[in-house]
């Protein structure tokens, strides 16, 4: 019996393959990748504009091919809306982006591929600066009141309706945010003066605890359970000039677990960590410190070309520099390779304050 179903099936195998011509047999090639918008594979780069003027605007740089870029276009995609006045960060939420603009006092939400506006945000914001995203919810970092040092907080978005809920109370000079297992860890660099302390909000929008690190902590960044922080020390002239740190906190009991201090005289405020490697900028030098290394670097890796240094991201073996110039002028941005060689120059708008990377 098996060897009859066995010759049984070779016929038949025969048969069909006898009666199929190489034209009736179809091969079907898998699909090709469908592009979610003009604006899905790049860098967004945030053009603060001239305070007090409604000249924000968005540059797009494509990763894929670095020849092709584009300014303003949040203006170019929606022609009949202004951005605004002093765009100070970009936020990703699923396909969205949260374009929050201090200066006026609104964030505007937009598709992050197409750039097609969604809503704008105009209730319940006073000197918005950052926005992360936690428990369904966004939340953004505000000010307040110029001059007032007891009125600052974190607003609680509701993503459904893009409407302010409410609002947690916190210290002084609420700055960067980020996200972590349900909570958040808010940045106090000092609005109108100097702070030195972390707020930890919990899932239940409480401030549960703060963290004293080091004076104006200005760059924060999760990494391997882990937040680094970058404490720029307050300058000289505050009056009472204090040292830079690089603070390590470990998240699982939100202690401090490393603390390394800078030369006096030195104030980094930018930092981006890559591929296991902390960079971070003083002046124009691009400095490299290991994870797990046990002192700053003293050397630069390379020295950027910029005029006036005000923005630094590290992407891919890549470095990115805004070079805000006069700080009235149309600004620059400068891509590196890891050798520290010039790859590409652009003109941007005024005064490039931040990169994100829309993959």
């Amino acid at each position: 019996m098996k060897i009859n179903k066995l010759l049984g099936l070779g016929l038949l195998t025969a048969v069909f393959f006898a009666s199929c011509t190489d034209e009736e047999i179809v091969y079907k090639e898998a699909p090709a990748a469908v592009s979610k918008g003009a604006y899905e594979k790049g860098v967004l780069v945030v053009n603060e504009g001239n305070f007090g003027s409604p000249n924000a605007e968005i540059s797009y740089i494509s990763s894929e091919f670095p020849t092709l870029f584009q300014n303003s276009i949040f203006n170019t995609v929606n022609p009949t809306k202004v951005l605004g006045n002093t765009a100070q960060s970009i936020g990703f939420n699923g396909d969205l982006a949260y374009i929050v603009l201090n200066g006026s006092n609104k964030v505007e939400v937009v598709n992050r591929y197409t750039f097609e506006s969604v809503a704008t945000i105009q209730t319940g914001l006073q000197n918005p600066r950052y926005i992360a995203f936690a428990n369904g919810k966004g939340y953004i970092t505000n000010w307040g009141d110029a001059g007032v040092a007891t009125d600052d907080y974190v607003a609680i978005l509701n993503l459904t309706t893009n409407q302010i809920t409410g609002n947690i109370a916190v210290a002084e000079g609420p700055e960067q945010i980020v996200a972590y297992n349900n909570a958040l860890y808010v940045a106090h660099k000092g609005g109108y003066s100097f702070n030195d302390k972390i707020s930890l909000i919990n899932s239940s929008d409480v401030v549960q605890t703060t963290i004293t690190v080091g004076d104006v902590p200005s760059v924060i960044e999760i990494n391997n359970n882990e937040l680094y922080v970058l404490c720029s020390g307050k300058p000289a002239w505050s009056g009472t000039e204090t040292s830079a740190k690089l603070v390590k906190v470990d998240l699982g009991s939100n202690a401090i677990a490393q603390s390394f201090t800078f030369a006096a005289g030195e104030h980094p405020s930018l930092m981006d960590i890559e591929a296991g490697s902390i960079y971070f900028m003083k002046g124009k030098g691009v400095y490299k410190k290991d994870l797990g290394a046990a002192a700053l670097p003293t050397t630069p890796v390379f020295t950027a070309t910029a005029t006036t240094v005000y923005a630094f991201a590290a992407q891919n073996s890549k470095f990115y520099v805004g070079d805000a110039i006069d700080y009235v002028a149309n600004g620059k941005v400068t891509v590196y390779d890891v050798a520290g060689t010039l790859q590409r120059t652009y003109t941007v708008g005024v005064m490039p304050n931040g990169f994100y990377f829309n993959n």
